[in-house]
């Protein structure tokens, strides 16, 4: 595959999670008194129906609600509450597009529910903002800037890391990881660079936002240099 057809590639892996994101809101698959595991179900249905998908997704966890959404690893099963943020994070439905794609929603009227997805919004912008304007930009410099951007909403990152190369497994620790392939604070390398296989590096832009006062969090993570 040549450079220009696994960028078609890393972005139709996006549009499909967009396609499905967008489903599952338009049919309001995630509403108070559902499990976390129902709302799998119904979603990994989804997924089947749109795009033939029937490996794989079973048993998998999509969905993260209240105050699972602070826990690392694997979570325990809850039943969605009226005034929830909901992570959704389709990288099991992504993972042969090598990439990521995840949304929060906010249930109910919480004020403060609805402004922590509105300081994700403005973090992730201005994360894209400095990326695009800067073509020389590291890793650690952009991590740098989010958690500046994080800091001028008066919250914190939730995550050691605000992304990672397209094709790297997620994971929670910085000592297992290769600095160069996460945008974080050890990765001096410009985010615009040739990989050592010959392609050309793409980026999944991670952000991760706590609420501490709400033991919850938000997260929106996407292409970052492409679509």
């Amino acid at each position: 595959m040549d450079m220009g057809l696994r960028a078609l590639h890393l972005l139709e892996g996006q549009r499909m999670a967009q396609r499905l994101y967008g489903e599952v809101i338009a049919t309001q698959v995630v509403k108070p008194g559902r499990s976390e595991e129902e709302v799998d179900n119904r979603i990994a249905l989804i997924a089947r129906e749109l795009f033939g998908i029937r490996a794989g997704l079973v048993g998998r966890r999509f969905v993260r609600s209240g105050p699972n959404t602070v826990v690392g690893g694997r979570w325990p099963e809850r039943v969605i509450g009226a005034q929830d943020l909901v992570v959704l994070d389709f990288e099991p439905l992504l993972a042969p597009y090598e990439t990521g794609f995840a949304r929060t929603v906010a249930l109910g009227d919480d004020p403060l529910g609805r402004r922590l997805l509105d300081d994700l919004t403005v973090v992730a912008a201005g994360a894209r903002a400095a990326f695009r304007a800067d073509d020389s930009l590291t890793g650690r410099e952009l991590h740098a800037r989010v958690r500046d951007l994080a800091a001028g909403t008066g919250r914190h990152t939730g995550s050691w890391h605000c992304g990672r190369l397209t094709g790297t497994a997620p994971v929670g620790h910085a000592e297992a990881v290769r600095p160069e392939a996460f945008i974080g604070p050890e990765n001096d390398l410009p985010l615009r660079r040739t990989l050592a296989e010959g392609w050309r590096a793409h980026w999944i832009l991670q952000v991760h936002l706590v609420d501490a006062c709400g033991g919850r969090s938000a997260v929106h993570a996407e292409l970052l240099d492409l679509g």
